[in-house]
């Protein structure tokens, strides 16, 4: 574990005052980390880009807004309040609706690649702690 992860031990974490400190969008910044996951926070907004991660599932919860997680073969839509858990090696594309800026929590593995291999301008190879 990183040093900046031992600051976020044994006490409360404000989500919301966490999304107040950053602006950019489909961009994680870490808050936290156990038994080698990460949780994340990210603003999304439009789309993203569709890919997979080969070994790791992925979840998210919506703390604000509706999400749009699009898969190869049908859509679901998350609403506040909701989680959905991506498995490993399922490609998705999440996105959002109506210009919609939708605030989420991401738990997944520390290795999770942002974009699993895809290599694309919205790729963030170095997360952030926060």
């Amino acid at each position: 574990m990183g040093r900046s992860g031992y600051n976020c031990r044994m006490k409360a974490i404000n989500i919301k005052e966490k999304f107040n400190l950053f602006k950019d969008q489909w961009s994680p910044r870490i808050i936290g980390e156990l038994n080698g996951q990460q949780v994340k926070l990210a603003k999304l907004k439009n789309d993203f880009v569709w890919h997979s991660h080969e070994n790791e599932d992925e979840l998210f919860m919506i703390i604000k807004g509706s999400l749009v997680m699009e898969y190869r073969d049908r859509k679901e839509i998350v609403n506040e309040g909701e989680i959905v858990i991506v498995p490993r090696g399922v490609e998705h594309n999440p996105h959002t609706l109506n210009e919609e800026e939708v605030w989420v929590l991401l738990f997944e593995p520390a290795e999770t690649k942002h974009t699993g291999v895809i290599k694309h301008e919205r790729t963030v190879e170095k997360q952030e702690w926060i």
